[in-house]
């Protein structure tokens, strides 16, 4: 009897223990994502926030910007090729993934094709035995970074262009010749220029293998389906972007009706497709002498209207004639991914005396989640509500011009409008800045320098409710801009 006593305490003490490891209440789920989402490959490649692009090939050594086709492979010769060099300048200048064009309009190949005798094995360059392409990837693979191509559509030197059923087969061959031989590739890029020619390109065969072929890779086209064109050539989002498009209403190759759209993409989309910004550090596409990099504060106004825009930047940096990024393009770049981690150093925001909000989801995605850079977690107001605003007491008077908002872009893209306001002694509350979509990442770049202690996220209207705010932050930009005024208000 003493035994069954003694073995009854013991359990009780058991389940009062473990009782009491268990929380009162357990917290609330998060809310349901609103479709569509993002894949997991979409959201890392959003996170890259910038890659490069590689502008290289025959037009480098004809002063071109697009070629004939009619080119002598012989007029292929860079002295002092040296892929190594061109993987150091982006990885040094921050770049995580390297695109580049295999194979642009004029049909010459930079690696070896057995289906073309218009390309790198037919020029003088390694005495016929060289390979761009396998140079680059085992540049990249030693540095850690990863790896995209371009392969144009538009050949102008294949006699089969033209024939739909034969060009396209050409294409999706030399298409597995590029994903078969130089390991993981993380990005397919390619576009729909086809000139002026009557031609069919059967995209949904070649996303379809490029998909089987490299899983990993995102594809990038007008449409997607992974990444999609901004619309220009400029590096310019628009005021209102938007991760979502409805693919079945563009036409890869025809976007002139559509720019605006690309542009803006669609509230109402049904498929995640996020915007890429390409645009070339120099005028052109491709290498060309009598021109020179853009400067600092052109490079840094591309980012505040791409990556501050929910958008990636691809920037083109063209190697020269000699097979190297040039000395002032290197600078450039070096002075550019100074200036912006010059500018992201101090978050003035990361450290408040408080932080409040009209309401929050649950303890879990309260406003002290904004204080993080990590995306995955959020403040959200109550369930059902749309708006809301989040206010943060810094401590001190506090000078600002830079303001960043995110959103927490897994569960979806949902703020319509916005503003951002602060508490001056003069006027009250003041708005500061306002805008339309958040989406991975918006930056307000402030005319004026703000001094305040006070300050309010108003999260004014969402597509679907609660909104979700991932991060807020902000920063004393240094560098002046046009339309900047240094001038104080407090």
């Amino acid at each position: 009897m003493s035994c069954l006593l003694v073995l009854c305490s013991s359990l009780l003490v058991i389940a009062a223990a473990s009782d009491s490891k268990l929380p009162s209440s357990p917290p609330p789920p998060p809310p349901l994502p609103v479709l569509p989402i993002p894949s997991s490959k979409q959201l890392h490649w959003q996170r890259r926030e910038r890659s490069i692009f590689f502008h290289f090939g025959m037009n480098t050594f004809t002063d071109s910007e697009t070629g004939t086709g009619l080119e002598d492979p012989r007029l292929f010769f860079p002295t002092h090729l040296n892929a190594r060099q061109w993987v150091s300048v982006a990885k040094d200048a921050g770049f995580t993934l390297v695109v580049l064009v295999t194979k642009h309009h004029d049909g010459f190949c930079l690696w070896p094709s057995k289906y073309t005798n218009h390309s790198v094995a037919s020029s003088f360059w390694r005495s016929g035995k060289g390979d761009v392409v396998r140079e680059l990837a085992d540049a990249v693979a030693e540095a850690g970074i990863d790896l995209g191509l371009y392969l144009s559509p538009w050949d102008r030197h294949e006699p089969s262009y033209g024939n739909t059923l034969d060009y396209n087969k050409y294409y999706l061959a030399q298409m597995r010749e590029l994903l078969t031989n130089y390991g993981n590739i993380s990005e397919v890029w390619l576009d729909g220029a086809k000139g002026n020619i009557s031609m069919e390109y059967k995209f949904d065969e070649w996303f379809e293998t490029i998909h089987q072929l490299q899983p990993g890779a995102l594809i990038f086209s007008d449409a997607g389906p992974d990444t999609r064109w901004v619309g220009d050539e400029q590096g310019r989002a628009g005021a209102t972007c938007w991760s979502m498009v409805r693919r079945s209403s563009i036409q890869i190759g025809n976007s002139g009706p559509i720019l605006q759209y690309l542009n803006q993409g669609d509230e109402h989309g049904s498929d995640w497709v996020p915007p890429e910004c390409d645009v070339s550090i120099r005028t052109g596409w491709f290498w060309h002498r009598s021109e020179r990099p853009k400067d600092l504060w052109s490079l840094l106004d591309i980012y505040y209207t791409s990556v501050g825009r929910n958008c990636v930047l691809l920037l083109n940096v063209p190697p020269n004639s000699s097979g190297l990024i040039s000395d002032e393009d290197s600078k450039t770049l070096r002075a550019l991914s100074t200036a912006i981690t010059t500018i992201f150093s101090v978050n003035l925001a990361a450290s408040p005396l408080s932080v409040t909000a009209s309401s929050a989801y649950s303890t879990e995605h309260g406003p002290h989640q904004v204080l993080t850079p990590d995306i995955s977690s959020f403040w959200s107001p109550r369930e059902g509500e749309a708006a809301g605003w989040l206010m943060l007491d810094l401590g001190k008077p506090t000078l600002f011009n830079l303001v960043r908002i995110q959103e927490a872009i897994a569960w979806g893209q949902r703020v319509r409008y916005h503003r951002v306001d602060v508490l001056s002694v003069t006027r009250g509350w003041t708005t500061v800045a306002q805008g339309t979509t958040i989406g991975y990442k918006r930056l307000h770049r402030l005319k004026l320098i703000v001094k305040a202690q006070l300050v309010k996220l108003v999260i004014l209207d969402s597509r679907a409710a609660p909104p979700l705010v991932a991060s807020f932050g902000l920063y004393l930009d240094p560098y002046p801009h046009v339309g900047n005024d240094t001038s104080v208000i407090s």
